[in-house]
């Protein structure tokens, strides 16, 4: 290999190693919203979805559920269990629900989970209605949460 080769393939991978790590930090903790199934399909994705959880009827909120996949070797998941839980105590019936994939890692699978912390958001009848990978940005939430509970809030 000549000299510029080399030199220009010296300065291309670093600069393409940078640009992947800024597009990776930019998409992680954003809200993804979820594809609405249509009203014949919110049924069956209710059901496939708790089921799917493995969770009881009674663990869900009457308006949303946070559910956080965590594992138990995860460094950031304590923290942000305790950030969601917080956020939950701040409405009035949503809960935060936490699936230790530790030791259940074809819920990894079936809900394509890369990475934990990832949050599904579901709305009263347990239909996904958004999806965050990675440490969620609260206030995204917030939005999201509000919009689902018609609670309206006056920001500064």
């Amino acid at each position: 290999m000549d000299w510029l080769a080399a030199l220009i393939t010296g300065l291309a991978l670093p600069a393409a190693a940078t640009a992947l790590g800024f597009a990776w930090k930019a998409r992680t903790g954003r809200l993804h919203a979820a594809r609405a199934a249509g009203a014949a399909g919110a049924a069956s994705v209710r059901d496939e979805t708790i089921e799917a959880l493995e969770l009881e009827r009674a663990a869900l909120g009457s308006a949303a559920t946070l559910v956080q996949f965590s594992t138990e070797y995860c460094s950031r998941c304590p923290s942000t269990a305790r950030q969601l839980t917080g956020l939950a105590a701040e409405y009035s019936g949503v809960r935060h629900v936490e699936v230790d994939l530790t030791h259940r890692g074809h819920l990894a699978e079936r809900f394509n989970v890369l990475q934990t912390p990832t949050t599904l958001i579901l709305d009263a009848d347990g239909v996904p209605t958004a999806r965050i990978g990675g440490v969620p940005r609260l206030d995204a939430v917030r939005d999201h949460l509000d919009a689902l509970t018609g609670r309206t809030r006056v920001t500064s």
